[in-house]
């Protein structure tokens, strides 16, 4: 198949930073696409320009109509790092395209303070709301940030001074590559900041103080992390649950009856791809759940107010379904069962004696673990300490066959 689509990747050193193969891209292009920026360091010859509109999903359009013509697109850096090439690749086969990416932002700031860029984590808010950083804000972490304008280093600094982060190290990288490049030194509680240039990177080192709460990525966050009414699924039984879930990149939760959101943050807070709904009848609830996943970094968290099984319909295939409650609800689990993608994983908790012995009805039809939890925490019993069992949960879990449709 005809390769029609080429899309190259420019840095800010212009034309002089290209190699043959990509300068010969541009060259023998019909149609040249790119920001303004980007099209400006071409020279002026006729040929027509089109540039990113906005939703982007435009242009993509435009560009599948042109299919047939010679096509090139001119972006940052590497398309496929955070970039335009991983839009186009979504709608475009591969076959169609060539690719001739420059270096990454993230590899032009790792060159110049000596980072190793395996061990850094890539992120970007360009577009994006800055409360995506919070899950990666652990101590000593080292971060990559591909900024939305001048504005976004003092966003990210005011967002580690209130998670604790205030001695973090700041390194505002502009213009890398190019005659204009000025690289910033900075600490995150500072007082005053320079004007930044709205093309930067930004290089953060995590810097925890001495009362900094910490909460890692793995699940079985504190219970006071997270804004209930009681309705939450505890810390210990949240590990359990959310080890028995498997967690996994690019994989979609259904937490059914939600409650707090607690097990759908979690789930999201494990890698940065992973993806969930949190389905939840009652508004206060609703409103609990979307400060929640502000709060702890999970933004996206898709929220449908409804109670299930009616609300279902449309939402995006399950990978895993975490039942909180109302398991004996009509036609529930079944509607549950049936969305469940092939080796996806259902897990169901339970308190009262009618949900414990519908799991173990539905473990005797369908197979799966049945297990019991028990917690107790140490509280004060006038001068001594003494053990507080909480009420125990049955959970059942159990993996659809990968057979079964």
């Amino acid at each position: 198949m005809t390769r029609w689509l080429s899309i190259v990747g420019i840095g800010e050193d212009g034309l002089s930073g290209l190699g043959e193969q990509a300068r010969h891209l541009i060259d023998q292009a019909e149609v040249l696409i790119g920001g303004e920026r980007h099209l400006s360091m071409l020279p002026e010859d006729g040929r027509e320009r089109l540039t990113w509109p906005s939703p982007l999903s435009r242009l993509v359009a435009e560009i599948e109509a042109r299919r047939g013509q010679s096509v090139c697109v001119v972006a940052t850096g590497d398309p496929f790092c955070f970039g335009i090439g991983t839009t186009l690749a979504r709608r475009i086969p591969m076959m169609e395209m060539q690719v001739v990416p420059a270096p990454s932002a993230f590899s032009l700031a790792c060159a110049q303070l000596g980072w190793s860029l395996p061990e850094v984590s890539l992120l970007t808010l360009h577009g994006r709301p800055t409360s995506l950083l919070i899950p990666a804000l652990q101590p000593d972490a080292r971060l990559m940030v591909l900024s939305d304008s001048r504005r976004t280093p003092a966003e990210v600094a005011s967002l580690l001074c209130e998670k604790g982060f205030g001695a973090s190290e700041l390194h505002v990288l502009e213009h890398l590559g190019g005659p204009r490049q000025r690289v910033l030194h900075l600490r995150a509680d500072q007082e005053d900041f320079p004007e930044f240039a709205d093309f930067n990177t930004i290089a953060v080192v995590c810097r925890a103080g001495t009362e900094t709460e910490i909460l890692p990525r793995v699940p079985g966050l504190p219970d006071t992390a997270f804004h209930h009414d009681g309705q939450l699924t505890k810390r210990e039984v949240r590990a359990v649950t959310l080890s028995a879930l498997m967690p996994g990149p690019d994989q979609v939760l259904w937490d059914v009856g939600a409650g707090s959101g607690s097990v759908a943050v979690e789930w999201m807070r494990t890698t940065p791809t992973t993806r969930a709904v949190a389905i939840e009848r009652q508004a206060a609830r609703c409103e609990m759940i979307a400060s929640n996943a502000a709060r702890l970094g999970v933004p996206y968290l898709k929220l449908v107010p409804g109670e299930a099984p009616s609300c279902l319909s449309d939402l995006p295939a399950p990978d895993a379904i975490f039942i909180g409650g109302g398991i004996n609800g009509e036609g529930l689990f079944e509607a549950c069962w049936q969305a469940l993608k092939p080796g996806g994983r259902l897990v169901a908790n339970a308190v009262t004696l009618e949900g414990e012995a519908r799991l173990a009805g539905l473990q005797a039809e369908y197979g799966g673990e049945l297990r019991r939890l028990s917690v107790s925490r140490s509280e004060s019993v006038g001068p001594f300490r003494g053990w507080r069992p909480a009420m125990p949960v049955t959970q059942f879990a159990l993996v659809k066959p990968r057979g079964e449709a």
